[in-house]
């Protein structure tokens, strides 16, 4: 692994004042090794200069590390593992499911869980709307999984009682957040990621009655 990669990461986290071992940064590291390597075969990522790796799939996913909430995390249309696997790394106590529809990608997500040794992640290949889980999640959280009322619709039976959504957005989805029903409340976190000049934000997003409940 290039030195520089781990100047990086260690730079970015804290500018982001995320704290990470260093047992926790060698393991990022290490699956974008992987992640590279698998990339060869299975374009599992857009993403494949070295010098972006580190911001654009390591702190870019672990910019929504300060909004999950609760000991259970869905990541739904994981794909690669953004942004699931880094955030699992980095919060060793939450439980992550990785929820994907595609074989050759749960089959990554699979090597990648057993190659790290990550105890807290779970890896399941089926469709959103037909997965059905033991448990609800208190985070279900995406990347680039759908529009924001389409991973409502898809996703909301997945959800447990005072849960939230967290979806990872470059610029403010006015468009979508206008047509959602008035059921969900939302609030927009700008994201700041080092080394990216794009908008980014997160999207946390709640049924209005939990969420005025709490109150």
């Amino acid at each position: 692994m290039p030195d520089f990669r781990g100047e990086q990461l260690e730079k970015g986290l804290v500018e982001m004042a995320l704290t990470a071992s260093p047992r926790q940064q060698q393991l990022l590291l290490d699956y974008l090794v992987l992640l590279e390597k698998w990339n060869k075969v299975f374009n599992l990522t857009a993403v494949r200069d070295p010098m972006k790796m580190v911001s654009r799939q390591l702190l870019d996913s672990l910019s929504i590390q300060p909004l999950l909430r609760g000991s259970s995390v869905l990541d739904v249309g994981s794909g690669a593992g953004l942004p699931g696997i880094p955030l699992a790394i980095l919060n060793p106590e939450k439980m992550f499911t990785l929820l994907d529809a595609n074989s050759k990608k749960t089959r990554f997500l699979r090597q990648a869980k057993l190659e790290l040794g990550l105890g807290n992640i779970q890896v399941e290949q089926a469709r959103a709307e037909q997965f059905q889980p033991l448990q609800p999640y208190d985070t279900i959280t995406s990347r680039a999984f759908a529009a924001l009322p389409d991973m409502l619709r898809l996703t909301r039976h997945l959800l447990a009682p005072g849960g939230c959504w967290l979806a990872m957005k470059g610029s403010v989805p006015d468009e979508e957040l206008k047509i959602l029903g008035q059921e969900f409340h939302y609030e927009i976190h700008p994201l700041a990621v080092p080394a990216e000049a794009g908008q980014r934000h997160g999207i946390v997003l709640h049924l209005y009655r939990e969420s005025a409940s709490k109150k």
